[in-house]
Parts: structure tokens; sequence; C-alpha cells
């Protein structure tokens, strides 16, 4: 049985590496699907245009692609809500939550739970984005906050189970 610890290595790791590109897959369909919705399918919109060549970054595969510009620009499409949710973590870190979502509850309360596991909880719409000026589509801090080496810790944990989400787009934090 030689081969056999050999290929039960390589299907575990194809596995992770699948279970990866999956949520990241995901998340760039949601993205297109929105983006394609306010553009009618226009591939030519500068939204489309920016979130195809996001997803292409992420080699997401063109018939992919071409999946979510058709169903976005369908009349029978569901509509995702892109929704902001503002916290605040470690050491008194800003933290802006960028969801794309059909259930605005159900993602209300997944982004609750995870910040309740780890100690934390939504803060009250504007309450954070005083940190944060947007540029471009983009969050960019006004005010950094440093952090010890274990709320860095803390906080990358953090932001790592909420990306992890399938809902959630992006975590932006004013942290250093």
């Amino acid at each position: 049985m030689s081969g056999h610890n050999k290929w039960s290595k390589i299907k575990n790791k194809k596995a992770a590496t699948d279970a990866t590109k999956s949520k990241i897959f995901s998340k760039m369909t949601k993205l297109i699907f929105t983006a394609s919705r306010q553009a009618n399918g226009d591939t030519t919109s500068p939204i489309l245009r920016s979130a195809i060549d996001k997803a292409r970054e992420y080699n997401m595969p063109a018939d992919n692609i071409e999946r979510a510009i058709k169903k976005g620009a369908g009349v029978d499409a569901e509509a995702l809500e892109s929704i902001t949710y503002e916290a605040y973590g470690p050491a008194g870190s800003a933290l802006i939550i960028e969801v794309l979502t059909p259930n605005r509850n159900k993602a209300a309360q997944e982004v609750k739970f995870i910040l309740s596991k780890h100690g934390f909880a939504l803060a009250s719409p504007g309450s954070a984005t005083w940190a944060f000026v947007k540029e471009n589509g983009e969050w960019k801090p006004n005010t950094t906050i440093p952090l010890s080496e274990e709320d860095g810790e803390t906080l990358e944990a953090l932001i790592g189970e909420l990306e992890d989400n399938d809902e959630v787009q992006d975590v932006h934090t004013n942290a250093v």
C-alpha cells in the first residue's frame, strides 16, 4: 500500500484549496451579480467592469462570470442588499463590515454572533465611520490606533472569522 498515503495527502490538500476557492468565488459571484443588476447587464459599465476585473484577479472562470452577469441582469433575479455594519474591536479599534445579502436579518444575526463570540458588539450607525474616509469606494482610515501583540492577534482572529462568512464582502479597520 505504498501509494495510499500520498494520495490521501493530495486529496486532503485539494479539498482545502477547493473550499477556499469556493468561498472566494461565491463572494465574487455576489459582487458581479449586484454590479450587473445596477448596470442592467451592461459590461461596459465601470461598476460591472471593476467587479469582473476583481473576479479575474482570483482566477474565476469566465463561465461563472457570465452566469453571474446574466443572473443579475435577469428580471426574476433575487435582490441582494449591500449593508454596512460598524463595530469596535480590541483597544477601541474601529471596524467597518460590508455585507452583501438577500436576507438582512440573517446577516445581522451572523455578524452579531461572530462579534459576541470574540467579546465585541455592533456599534450604532455612524459611530465608527468617523475614523474613515470613503475614497473611490474604499474605506481609508483617518486616524490609526496602535495595537499590542495580543490585541493584534485577537483582531486577526475576529477579522478572519468575519471574512469566512459568505455574506461578508470586506472588513476595514483603523488598527496598525
